[in-house]
């Protein structure tokens, strides 16, 4: 290799040590705070490289600060982004909530960051209101009428309790709970329909942001429509369940209607039984009778007469009675 190339690799050499230099001895970053007024040794950033902080994220953090004529120190920063903050938000919302003139400790923003909250976006709303549509709330008034309400809710942040507080869908759980205890106590539902701002007078009473991190400023009933007649319903409802109980009890008087006719039947056909045996018996009564004596043959032929004039009596009944029935007709 001759003396260019041995040349080239020194000065690669050189390049390659003085980028490690700059990069654990950020010299241009020292400057940068030197003459932004804030006191930050050369020392402290190299250590910062040693405990995993990058230097920048503080430095940065410490400038803004200082220009918004806020005190931060830098031990404290490196604290919170070695807990797994956001060093950068919380500065952003202590400068403004500085300039709204909003109380804000350093201890409190870095609680709200480290609590999962966007504490610079809490520092904003607490400014800026923010409006939260409630999704369609279904109620029933007094008259048994359905009313389907939607509201807006305007809120803004609670920076005192927003460790801690409930959330948004507290917030929207209570304001529907409010609507449809408010829509349940109208007589009739064309109150409501003439007076949407009772149910907003009714819900801005119950002081429903207790315990949240928010401040409910207002309720506004964006829309009421009317939706099922929940009375008529229920009465159909309970006639139907009427009717298939007397259709049953019904069913229940057939089946025993039926059940004892075929009782009846059963014991008919007994009795016929009994008929036709003793039918059978009265034959062998008369050979008995024959033998010991006790009916002659003149007896015998009487007793038949008798029959025979019965059947005939019968017979001419009968026809009677169907030439009775052609007339009728």
């Amino acid at each position: 290799m001759g003396v260019l190339g041995t040349y080239i690799l020194y000065m690669v050499g050189i390049i390659v040590l003085l980028m490690i230099i700059l990069y654990f001895v950020p010299l241009g970053l020292w400057f940068q705070a030197l003459v932004s007024g804030v006191h930050v040794s050369l020392i402290q950033l190299i250590f910062m490289r040693w405990r995993k902080v990058p230097p920048r994220v503080i430095v940065n953090a410490m400038i803004e600060a200082k220009k918004a004529g806020l005190e931060v120190l830098r031990d404290l920063l490196e604290a919170h982004f070695l807990a797994g903050g956001h060093v950068e938000k919380v500065v952003h919302a202590l400068v403004s909530a500085s300039k709204a003139n909003i109380e804000l400790s350093f201890q409190m923003a870095t609680a709200i960051d480290l609590a999962g909250r966007d504490v610079f976006e809490a520092v904003q709303m607490s400014v800026n209101p923010k409006v939260i549509n409630t999704p369609p709330v279904t109620a029933v008034a007094k008259d048994g009428i359905q009313l389907i309400a939607k509201a807006r809710v305007t809120v803004r942040a609670s920076i005192k309790q927003l460790v801690g507080g409930a959330g948004e869908e507290t917030v929207l759980a209570r304001v529907g709970e409010g609507i449809v205890s408010s829509i349940g106590s109208a007589d009739s539902h064309k109150v409501v329909l003439e007076n949407p701002d009772f149910i907003s007078k009714v819900v801005l009473e119950k002081g429903l942001d207790a315990g949240t991190a928010f401040e409910i400023l207002s309720i506004d009933i964006a829309d009421v429509d009317i939706g099922k007649n929940i009375g008529a319903v229920l009465q159909m409802d309970q006639a139907n369940a009427d009717k298939n109980i007397a259709q049953a009890k019904a069913e229940e008087r057939r089946a025993m209607a039926v059940a004892l006719e075929q009782e009846m039947k059963a014991k008919a056909q007994e009795a016929r039984a009994k008929v036709i045996e003793a039918e059978v018996q009265v034959p062998l009564a008369m050979a008995e009778a024959f033998k010991k004596g006790n009916l002659g043959i003149m007896d015998y032929y009487r007793m038949k007469n008798i029959e025979a004039d019965t059947g005939m009596r019968d017979s001419i009944a009968k026809s009677e009675d169907k030439a009775a029935g052609k007339k009728k007709h």
